[in-house]
């Protein structure tokens, strides 16, 4: 290698990252309503959330009100222009606006899509991302046994990335006593269309945290004991089952620097008294709000979108580990960005 000059340690280096802006300007956050919440399946609930007929929940999607209901028959999603009510029952079809596609697949989730004519059904969009906890979720009946939000003032994509990055595990104290062994480094990130990715499954040893015990005996079907999978679905949502608990998160873009992130944590229906405590217990002591985890990523987000908001001075994201597609092989990340890319008709790495 020649010798370098300053102009040499001035240029910048060839890998990939994208600008700060891709997360703070007002017209790229109006592109993506528009282009890609508009266009993608959401799972907006659990079908546990509305067992009973007429029973119903509401969210918004790319700036629209919708909400979901219990026909009795089957669940119907519609834009909701009717009567904003908080709970309760509602009347029939004609109480509402436009019917959604919508669906329940993954587990009992309810996804709609606010597209009048999608092209792929929800298996087809979430193209086998979750086939690695298919025996777990879908053998048994699962429910909600745990829900709550979170508004934080960040960008959308800063959450979502922390799912698919994982030098971040550095920051949680837990991780790094109960998991941080040979299996977990070996971890794979693997690629899915549609912009999705799954990350492969590793032994956590929860005994070696001191006060919490090994949690085999009460794994999900099929699911080998202690094992810990996820899987981040594009644009913005996350499944991940350690063992015992199981949780997702759903996003909602509130603007540039504000998503609000809601939160469930899923037993199964035919978990005795004894077992759903057991499940509350290893579900809040890691990911409820006040447990191990959960609030460490909220608060390096918060930071993040502190320093990466409107008028802060522009900065680079690295996407620009390669380890053979391991665990801190960054690929979940620049796959992520390149689906946003092509939804927004950019180059994610030209942003500026």
């Amino acid at each position: 290698m020649p010798p370098r000059n300053h102009k040499s340690w001035l240029a910048q280096p060839n890998v990939e990252s994208i600008s700060s802006t891709a997360y703070n300007d007002p017209e790229i956050f109006a592109q993506e309503q528009e282009l890609i919440f508009s266009k993608v399946w959401v799972p907006m609930c659990h079908i546990s959330e509305m067992y009973n007929k007429y029973q119903f929940r509401t969210t918004q999607i790319a700036g629209q009100n919708v909400i979901a209901w219990n026909t009795g028959d089957r669940v119907k999603a519609y834009l909701n222009h009717g009567p904003q009510l908080p709970s309760g029952k509602v009347w029939n079809d004609n109480t509402f606006g436009s019917e959604l596609h919508c669906e329940v697949k993954h587990g009992g989730m309810v996804w709609v899509t606010l597209d009048p004519n999608p092209t792929q059904s929800v298996e087809e969009w979430t193209a086998g991302a979750f086939d690695c906890i298919a025996d777990a979720i879908d053998t048994e009946e699962m429910e909600v046994f745990h829900y709550h939000k979170a508004v934080i003032n960040t960008n959308y994509k800063l959450w979502h990335d922390t799912n698919s990055e994982f030098y971040h595990d550095f920051m949680h104290y837990f991780n790094r006593v109960s998991g941080f062994n040979d299996e977990y480094f070996a971890r794979k990130n693997i690629p899915f269309d549609n912009g999705h990715v799954n990350v492969s499954s590793f032994t956590v040893n929860y005994e070696e945290y001191d006060g919490f015990e090994d949690r085999g005996e009460l794994s999900f079907p099929n699911l080998p004991p202690n094992q810990w999978y996820m899987v981040d679905l594009f644009p913005g949502f996350n499944f991940n089952l350690r063992g015992s608990a199981y949780r997702s998160d759903s996003v909602t873009p509130l603007g540039c620097n504000q998503v609000l992130i809601e939160f469930r944590g899923y037993g199964l229906r035919k978990d005795t008294p004894e077992e759903r405590l057991t499940r509350i217990k290893h579900h809040n002591s890691i990911w409820g709000p006040f447990g191990r985890n959960l609030h460490e990523d909220l608060i390096g987000v918060a930071g993040q979108g502190t320093t990466m908001r409107e008028g802060t001075e522009a900065r680079n994201i690295l996407h620009g580990r390669h380890e053979n597609g391991t665990i801190h092989d960054e690929v979940g990340m620049r796959h992520y960005y390149s689906e946003w890319g092509k939804y927004l008709d950019l180059d994610p790495y030209s942003v500026n």
